[in-house]
């Protein structure tokens, strides 16, 4: 009877650790995107390509910038270990100047937020 209650421990606590070891793991191909010189009032739009690479479904819960020129959208699904996702940046080129914002993302993967960047210049509008 002790070596049945023994196994039936040791088998909890192996359950146990089993369990804590999933975690999502977001891995970004870039932390950056570099717009260069791009024209005025040109396609703003840019992604961020991601990989779930831990063991457990990603679920990105929040993206957003510090800026009213900038606005990130999330993936709407959960990404499945080993897939990819994508968050869409879209920033106003009709703000001519560089280009210097932070997206911050939440997501289940780490209680700290992670933070990308973009970069660039926006090319005054031609005539001016």
């Amino acid at each position: 009877m002790k070596k049945l209650i023994v196994l039936f421990v040791a088998t909890l606590f192996a359950v146990s650790i089993q369990a804590q070891n999933k975690k999502a793991k977001i891995t970004f191909d870039s932390d950056v995107v570099d717009y260069g010189e791009v024209q005025y009032g040109s396609d703003g739009v840019r992604k961020f390509t991601f990989t779930n690479t831990g063991n457990d479904v990603l679920i990105v819960a929040r993206v957003y910038s510090t800026c009213g020129c900038t606005i990130a959208k999330k993936p709407e699904n959960p990404i499945q270990p080993g897939e990819k996702g994508e968050i869409e940046v879209k920033y106003d080129t009709k703000r001519p100047g560089p280009i210097r914002k932070t997206i911050t993302v939440y997501s289940n993967a780490s209680e700290v937020p992670q933070s990308l960047k973009i970069k660039g210049k926006v090319l005054p509008e031609v005539g001016e």
